[in-house]
């Protein structure tokens, strides 16, 4: 987990890159943003009595921030025990339609300070989480993308290609008894390259991560 302090003259705010913050939570693991809808939309919850200031921003695959998609409010005061709804709008610069992109959402929770207390360390939680822009041109379903990929092995390597237009996250993926550490996601049209163990043998098996955070069924390959 990255961890970010900054300091200020009257005490410490730290920035931790996370899940959620013990109080603030959103309402998904990930974000579809549908081409045919205006916007998507994806819920933020306070559940503490203190306020927090809640700031929201769009980065790319690289983690560079973009003006690809709106956010709004980008910056609000939830208080405590409230929740309010983020927008996330695509503006007009062009993306690819013949497979989905990938993108950041991440949403800063700040907590409010207290007037009456000098040094009090503020933490300062950033969630980052999946936002996929699926293009309305895309065959099949999204949902049966992981059944597709076609795997292949050369030496230790263990070779995953992805021949379909959307993104496939994986919440697992085994070579008979040996996993693969964090084998992360196969982007659309592509080839990834995994290192497996000398002498691994079995079946390939994994599984996916759907659109809802739901943990697919286990597909194999011999």
């Amino acid at each position: 987990m990255l961890v970010k302090t900054f300091r200020y003259a009257l005490g410490a705010l730290l920035l931790i890159s996370g899940i959620a913050h013990a109080g603030v939570s959103l309402g998904g693991t990930r974000v579809v943003y549908e081409a045919a809808k205006s916007e998507s939309n994806i819920s933020v919850k306070n559940s503490e009595k203190k306020s927090f200031l809640i700031q929201s921003w769009v980065e790319t695959e690289d983690h560079i921030k973009t003006n690809a998609f709106i956010v709004t409010p980008p910056l609000f005061r939830l208080n405590g025990e409230q929740e309010n709804v983020l927008r996330i709008i695509k503006s007009n610069v062009p993306l690819p339609q013949d497979k989905e992109s990938l993108f950041w959402l991440n949403v800063k929770a700040i907590p409010a300070s207290n007037k009456n207390s000098q040094n009090e360390v503020l933490i300062a939680v950033k969630t980052q989480i999946k936002l996929f822009y699926r293009p309305v041109a895309l065959t099949g379903a999204a949902a049966d993308a992981y059944k597709s990929l076609k795997i292949t092995r050369s030496g230790n390597q263990l070779i995953v290609e992805n021949p379909t237009g959307y993104f496939v996250s994986f919440y697992s993926l085994s070579v008979g008894a040996n996993n693969i550490k964090d084998p992360g996601y196969i982007a659309p049209k592509s080839k990834k390259h995994y290192v497996i163990p000398a002498g691994a043998a079995g079946k390939v098996s994994w599984k996916a991560i759907g659109d809802y955070g739901n943990i697919t069924a286990e597909a194999t390959s011999k």
